[in-house]
């Protein structure tokens, strides 16, 4: 049993530091650096919302911005009916300003 102890009592074995080092650099490149770019993705996003954008919200409700200011959004759900939200609030563009005049012009037949 003393020879076990002995044992034990060994100095630091380099494998024992690249295990730690290892686990928290795939943890680093796996789950943290992709958040933070989801985030500042996000955060470019809402600050590029500009007048004529169809959004939803993070609750699921579509619009079109008609007014902006630094911390809020305005969105016409209907014609007439306004609600303000933070930009926080906003999850994401349904379709460009170009895109959603193309489709409200009919096609010549």
């Amino acid at each position: 049993m003393l020879t076990l102890l002995l044992q034990a009592a060994g100095g630091l074995d380099v494998t024992q530091l690249i295990i730690p080092i290892a686990i928290g650099l795939v943890f680093y490149f796996f789950m943290v650096r992709p958040q933070q770019k989801r985030t500042a993705d996000a955060k470019a996003f809402r600050q590029s919302l500009a007048k004529g954008s169809r959004i939803v919200t993070i609750g699921g409700l579509h619009g079109l911005v008609v007014e902006l200011t630094d911390e809020t959004v305005v969105v016409e759900v209907d014609r007439g009916v306004k609600l303000r939200f933070d930009r926080s609030a906003i999850a994401r563009e349904v379709g460009s300003k170009t895109t959603a005049a193309a489709a409200e012009v009919p096609a010549a037949s």
